[in-house]
């Protein structure tokens, strides 16, 4: 089964997306076995499982990508839609475009303290396009 799946975000950051995806596997699979595969349809976007706990760690997280790709580096001539262009592009290459998790009995098996991210590398708000897939 595919769904589409749309969020709108405020800008750069990691976002929260668990919820949503586990309320449509909850609707689809009903104590059933399965996997669920997320991909996102941008170049500039990632998806990440993280800790969901603690606060810091995405913010480390965040602050050490930003870091490591700063904007404005002279080697970028992919500079059309702003200094934060071509960053995202290259933080989107180094994380991933899709994550795949087991369902068992009808729910994600995330660990406690894992959740399900939309990482946003542009500044500015958008609406960011998911596709699930679901089988069992």
């Amino acid at each position: 089964m595919i769904e589409h799946l749309s969020f709108s975000v405020t800008g750069q950051g990691l976002h929260s997306i668990t919820s949503v995806v586990s309320q449509s596997i909850a609707r689809h699979f009903r104590g059933q076995d399965g996997l669920c595969t997320l991909f996102i349809q941008h170049t500039s976007a990632s998806l990440l499982i993280q800790e969901n706990y603690d606060d810091s760690a995405r913010i480390d997280l965040e602050r050490w990508l930003n870091r490591l790709v700063p904007e404005n580096d002279p080697l970028y001539t992919h500079t059309l839609e702003g200094p934060d262009d071509m960053p995202a592009h290259i933080k989107a290459a180094l994380t991933a475009s899709s994550v795949a998790i087991p369902i068992i009995n009808g729910q994600l098996a995330l660990g406690s303290w894992q959740g399900i991210y939309l990482w946003e590398h542009r500044h500015a708000a958008s609406e960011r396009n998911l596709v699930m897939h679901l089988s069992n």
